[in-house]
């Protein structure tokens, strides 16, 4: 029997947690609003894929700023048909980039995927023991704990952007005097190039697509660049909208249910779940 239910009843927290402790190979698929496969190999992440998402070697270099946009369409064009682990092999031997900058980007791809998954209230899942990722494509073994710890800190990061930042659909100004301000502030290269795109009409959304930066990544940058006064909104937010209260509050409750379980409960209703997954 497939594990299978619904985020709102089983977070992404606690079924990476029994991923992790069962030890399980196999792919799990979580389908929402996009539908995401996440592979794992002895409890271990390997490979995560978003719907219908380019996620070839050319394209998750070109996102990743490690190639540019023309040398990734030359790429796919020339090399169609070869495999990721083909390719990444000839990109190295032309000198376009180094095994380590593979590796990093294409690790960073997965997180990237992984870390949104916490931010999921709703969804359908299944597990699926007899499912992994195609051959040809680069897997990199991460460790789980680190990635649960780090996705449950983005999580509570998340949900105070969202507050802060309901609405991407609106558009920022500088403030007066900017150029006295950046003399005083230290911006990363993806901060600058947020910097570069600031402009009344073009919303934040159109921002964070030009610059191939995740909704959490441009809300992170934004709130930062306005709390230290380098821009303002050049209108009015709008309010953030009543469904996404309604969507957190089951979770809220249940989170409330499971805080009054007794740790003789709680163990119980773990070692059931972890018991289950190892049956599969």
């Amino acid at each position: 029997m497939a594990l299978k239910g619904n985020l709102r009843d089983f977070s992404t927290t606690q079924l990476l947690n029994l991923i992790n402790l069962a030890r399980k190979t196999g792919t799990l698929t979580i389908q929402s609003a996009e539908v995401a496969h996440v592979s794992f190999r002895e409890g271990k992440l390997i490979y995560a894929h978003m719907g219908n998402e380019n996620s070839d070697l050319a394209s998750v270099l070109r996102s990743a700023g490690k190639l540019t946009e023309e040398q990734a369409r030359i790429i796919q064009a020339k090399a169609k048909g070869t495999s990721d682990k083909q390719l990444g092999h000839l990109l190295i031997q032309a000198g376009y980039v180094t095994q380590s900058d593979i590796i990093q980007s294409v690790r960073q791809y997965v997180l990237d995927i992984v870390y949104k998954l916490f931010t999921w209230a709703d969804g359908l899942f299944r597990f699926d023991a007899k499912e992994l990722p195609p051959p040809d494509r680069i897997t990199i073994p991460i460790d789980l704990e680190s990635v649960i710890m780090e996705g449950s800190r983005r999580l509570k990061e998340w949900e105070i952007l969202q507050e802060e930042l309901p609405d991407l659909d609106i558009s920022l100004r500088f403030t007066d005097q900017p150029d006295a301000r950046l003399r005083n502030i230290n911006l990363t290269v993806e901060e600058w190039r947020v910097v570069s795109f600031i402009n009344p009409r073009n919303t934040i959304r159109q921002i964070a697509r030009a610059n191939n930066l995740s909704d959490f990544e441009i809300r992170r940058i934004v709130y930062g660049m306005l709390q230290a006064g380098l821009v303002e909104f050049a209108s009015a937010p709008k309010p953030a909208q009543p469904t996404i209260q309604k969507e957190a509050a089951p979770t809220r409750r249940a989170q409330a249910a499971a805080d009054q379980q007794s740790p003789a409960e709680k163990r119980s209703v773990v070692i059931r779940l972890i018991d289950r997954i190892r049956g599969l």
